[in-house]
């Protein structure tokens, strides 16, 4: 398939986990996609995964925490791929403590890298996508936006703002023919979930020691043998940014392999 022959993407996160794999995913389909992302060994990493379709492919530093960066990201996206078709918000950190324990400054964390920075990110890039060829946005929200997981209060707080601020954008942006939706994750293996990912916007969740794991025993995927790959997320979101997903706007898909029935 060459859904992206032609198409200009922008994906946050692009240096570990899902949004590496969108990026690969994308550029695999022949699009022209700016990875971004806070760590330069992320982006190397991406580009050396990229093998042959390289020369498609732009990395650009951005952390979607800081609104100068934003700015200097989005522009320095835009000029680079002459215009905006898709923007993928896959960007985050994953945090968990006894929420007893949670202090401010770690919940405000949260909510300023993924809601916050995923309208910053959006804010930005609209002027681009209001003048873009069928253009898309796939925001990420997360099962925990709407199923209780444990220790992740602040967390379910910022994916279930993305979610609705998605809802708002798609109604609100319409007229302007760009389409907003948002994946939901869950039992999905990645640099977030496993604490293996080399971007500081994807670390690991880090329970706390003496967490009650049987609170977890609802949250296995009754499909396959255990947590899928990223690259099961990034098929989707493609599908998603993609003409195939062209009326497809103002709601959300759960990718979680029937965790959640």
């Amino acid at each position: 398939m060459n859904r992206y022959e032609g198409r200009r993407a922008l994906v946050t996160g692009g240096g570990s986990g899902i949004g590496q794999a969108t990026v690969l995913r994308m550029l695999a389909e022949g699009g022209a996609v700016v990875a971004a992302d806070v760590s330069e060994d992320g982006l190397r990493d991406t580009v050396a995964k990229a093998g042959a379709h390289a020369g498609r492919l732009t990395t650009q530093i951005m952390d979607i925490a800081d609104e100068a960066s934003v700015r200097e990201g989005v522009a320095a996206a835009t000029a680079a791929l002459g215009g905006l078709d898709v923007l993928v918000n896959a960007a985050g950190i994953l945090r968990s403590s006894h929420t007893h324990e949670t202090s401010l400054a770690s919940f405000t964390k949260i909510l300023q890298v993924n809601l916050v920075g995923t309208f910053l990110v959006i804010r930005e890039a609209l002027p681009a996508l209001r003048a873009g060829h069928g253009p898309a946005v796939v925001n990420f929200s997360s099962t925990s936006a709407q199923f209780a997981h444990p220790y992740m209060a602040a967390y379910a707080a910022s994916k279930g703002g993305i979610q609705s601020m998605t809802h708002a954008l798609a109604s609100e942006y319409a007229k302007d023919g760009i389409r907003f939706t948002a994946v939901q994750p869950g039992s999905i293996s990645s640099g977030m979930t496993d604490a293996s990912g080399a971007s500081r916007q994807s670390a690991g969740p880090g329970l706390p020691a003496d967490a009650d794991m049987s609170l977890f025993a609802k949250l296995s995927p009754a499909l396959g043998e255990g947590f899928a790959g990223p690259e099961t997320v990034a098929s989707v979101v493609a599908m998603l940014a993609s003409e195939d997903g062209a009326f497809v706007t103002g709601t959300e898909i759960r990718i979680d392999g029937g965790t959640h029935f």
